[in-house]
């Protein structure tokens, strides 16, 4: 079978050997028929004598015979004094032992195991150099279904590795075997592909693992704490770690654009927002060009948002500043985190666990887990072809015990060496079904992730969907652990504030919490995450802007992205001078704004929503390293006095007032609706006031969604205390947003069209 890797820039006999490009810690690979020079480990079932084989020379030449030479070659060699023992089966990936370097992986199918290694340095020395290959003796170094060897000699750090399997060639059993490509070990801590990203001059690099057992713990600090922030105080900020700083508005150093030190240097704007936890988009290792493989409609397009997964346990290496590589990004990464928590800022990771960037049998993209054992690590039908529940062409086999321990592994992993508060599961319901793809009532590694010791302090969020149609939100597996991305609260908010008939029930059910969801057994409301927003769909801005998706530039004649958006345009599709409109969509991006942070539950916003970014109808931008998805640091000075700074002031309401963060769900002292006309379908209106009782400091909240002005009666405040308002949607900035409020005295209060209005009662102030 043709290698499934796509072809590297090499010199030399490319066609015999694989050869390493010259860039950073880069490995490239077309078809990997290696004649590289190896000593086995065992011959005739017994272990290599030391004194037979003192060390292992690798020259920068190849031979057509896999010996060890014994004249000097005319290019100095590069001495390895390398010796191997069977090693040990735990744990998997690379540890250090008394003995050496452990290299262990599993395969339950592989008939054969080649471990391949080359030292670090010399990728920049020398292009032609060759990979030590080290073939495994199934019967010294396999015990039961894991491979593994003890290598002495190795340095600490600076070892780049792979394997190549072999084993059954019987597609119609669910083998995918090749033993012409080098795979990732999925243990790998770190992983090395290209330096830079979106380096065009190296597309088509291959990802290798390596290690780091020479560098020291890295230092937390001595202050230095966790945020441990409770669920319900959450405000959450889902962002882009590239697309936060990458663009040239940012204002800094072209070195870190893009990098975990870039989101290091904005985090004084994530205090003025007032958001405590970022949700952070995929950071494991991927491949950004995985699009460009082959001639396809999406080949000119790079993978910006990176649920498209290579290793579980590697953090995106061109996250790291100035291309510095893996263990630069491993350190960088742990340096952002710990600023984080030192502002008070929790991080969150989406994760996907669902599939992996390996894709279908049709165009395959062979890196790791489908040359490993493809059988055990994706799911497949009768006929052992892969399931699709991903829409991504596989479907990890998470309920599979070796697959289910690798995913908790991944896990730990994370929370213990970078110290991560919680995770985000794409595509969840994924996650509760069998190795068949049956949905599961009490699904194995939900369950494991709820009662884990170490994943004990963390949260734990599902999006509670799959796209075989496993819609779980209200009813996810949970044990009273698990929270949810509430999709109901998304669709019945932007159906009633942008007019929709019949809402009114439904809006105020989910700005309660939720509770048809999630009064369960010890559920909370804030198991519920709410949003209005996210990274697939609309902007805020384009939701009251675009009725219809404009995907044109994704390459699929607009056949991708959701078709059911519930958005408005106020009048006009996309970008306009009509000064009403304008006002219009501003005061609609503020109605949501509120509705979403006096809502129960957890809300989260979208990076870039503080000023109103635009992707001009672009509902799926997964694929565009440009200003489509880049923070606009320029527009947000522009807005910063007007829809930056009510939608930070909202935010900072929410955590001064308690009410607003409840752990428990509304009782009938907690609210009173001011409404009798439940039934009416034509009614867009809904007003009620959330009851504060130990100082009386009642909130009166009014929302609008009708095109014409209601006249409402405002109830009278509580004893010894007058009504200020704090909030009027139809204002301009600064008088939508007083912080102190204006004092009301009135008994009507006349509530423009489109519009929401927020009182606060208060003891009254003498001037």
């Amino acid at each position: 079978m043709e290698s499934l890797l796509p072809s590297c820039h090499c010199r030399g006999n490319a066609s015999r050997s694989l050869h390493l490009p010259s860039s950073g810690l880069s490995v490239g690979s077309s078809k990997a028929n290696f004649s590289s020079r190896w000593v086995p480990i065992s011959t005739k079932a017994r272990q290599i004598d030391p004194v037979n084989y003192p060390s292992l020379k690798v020259y920068g030449k190849q031979s057509e015979e896999s010996v060890m030479e014994k004249e000097e070659p005319i290019i100095p060699p590069v001495e390895i004094p390398l010796r191997y023992s069977s090693g040990s089966a735990s744990p998997l990936g690379v540890s250090e032992s008394q003995n050496g370097i452990n290299f262990s992986i599993f395969s339950k199918h592989a008939s054969s195991v080649v471990l391949c290694l080359k030292y670090l340095n010399r990728c920049a020395e020398d292009s032609n150099s060759e990979l030590v290959e080290i073939p495994l003796d199934p019967g010294k170094n396999r015990t039961e279904d894991i491979w593994h060897v003890c290598v002495e000699g190795l340095p600490q750090s600076g070892v780049l590795y792979g394997y190549r399997f072999d084993g059954p060639k019987e597609w119609e059993r669910g083998h995918r075997y090749d033993s012409t490509v080098v795979v990732l070990d999925p243990y790998a801590k770190l992983v090395s592909g290209r330096n830079f990203y979106g380096d065009v001059t190296n597309k088509q690099c291959h990802f290798l693992g390596t290690y780091d057992f020479e560098s020291l713990p890295f230092d937390w600090g001595p202050d230095y704490k966790l945020p441990n922030i409770p669920e319900n105080e959450l405000v959450i900020y889902e962002m882009n770690v590239r697309a936060f700083t990458a663009d040239k508005s940012s204002d800094l150093d072209p070195d870190i654009c893009g990098s975990y030190l870039g989101v290091i240097e904005k985090i004084p704007h994530l205090l003025e927002l007032g958001i405590n936890a970022v949700e952070l988009l995929p950071i494991f290792e991927f491949d950004e060009f995985e699009f460009q493989r082959f001639p396809n409609p999406r080949d000119h397009m790079v993978n910006t948002w990176g649920y498209s997964t290579l290793n579980f346990f590697a953090p995106m290496s061109r996250y790291a500043s100035r291309g510095g590589g893996p263990l630069a990004c491993s350190l960088e990464l742990k340096q952002m985190i710990r600023a984080l928590h030192n502002a008070g800022i929790e991080v969150i990771l989406d994760v996907v666990y669902n599939h992996t960037n390996e894709a279908d049998d049709k165009n395959p993209y062979t890196t790791s887990f489908r040359g490993i054992d493809n059988k055990v690590y994706y799911m497949l039908d009768d006929n052992s072809q892969l399931l699709n529940f991903s829409g991504c062409g596989n479907t990890l086999n998470c309920n599979h015990p070796v697959v289910r321990d690798l995913v908790l592994d991944s896990l730990r992993h994370w929370v213990t060496e970078y110290h991560v508060d919680g995770f985000r599961f794409d595509l969840a319901s994924v996650l509760c079904r069998d190795t068949d793809g049956t949905p599961l009532s009490a699904p194995p590694l939900i369950k494991a992730i709820a009662k884990d010791e170490v994943l004990s302090r963390c949260k734990i969020i599902a999006e509670p969907w799959d796209c075989g149609g496993l819609y779980l939100v209200g009813s996810f597996p949970n044990w009273d652990r698990w929270a949810e991305w509430n999709g109901k609260y998304r669709d019945d908010i932007r159906r009633f504030v942008k007019g929709d008939c019949g809402m009114k029930g439904s809006f105020a059910t989910r700005i309660s919490g939720s509770a048809d969801l999630y009064q369960v057994n010890q559920r909370k409301p804030y198991h519920g995450v709410n949003f209005v927003i996210a990274h697939d769909g609309f902007t805020l801005y384009d939701l009251v802007s675009y009725n219809d998706k404009h995907n044109d530039a994704n390459g699929e004649e607009g056949r991708d992205g959701c078709n059911d958006n519930f958005s408005w345009n106020c009048g006009f599709e996309g970008e306009t001078d009509d000064a009403n409109i304008k006002r219009l969509r501003s005061r609609q991006m503020k109605n949501f704004h509120l509705a979403l942070m006096i809502s129960q539950g957890v809300p989260m916003m979208l990076m870039g929503d503080e000023y109103g970014h635009t992707r001009y109808g672009n509902n799926n931008s997964y694929g565009h390293d440009t200003a489509i998805n880049h923070f606009q640091w320029g527009q947000l000075d522009s807005k910063r006095e007007g829809h930056f700074r009510f939608f930070s002031e909202m935010i900072k309401f929410r955590h001064s007032h308690h009410m607003l963060r409840r752990t428990r769900f509304l009782a009938k002292n907690d609210v009173t609706w001011h409404e009798d006309n439940w039934g009416n379908p034509e009614s867009k209106f809904l007003a009620f006031t959330l009851h504060e009782e130990k100082h009386g400091g009642d909130i009166y909240l009014a929302f609008n969604a009708h095109d014409f002005f209601v006249e409402v009666t405002i109830p009278s405040p509580p004893h010894k205390n007058s009504w200020y308002r704090v909030v009027d949607t139809n204002l301009e900035s600064p008088k939508d947003f007083v912080t102190e409020g204006v004092p009301f005295t009135g008994t009507q209060y006349n509530i423009a069209p489109y519009s929401s209005i927020l009182l606060e009662a208060k003891p009254l102030t003498i001037h």
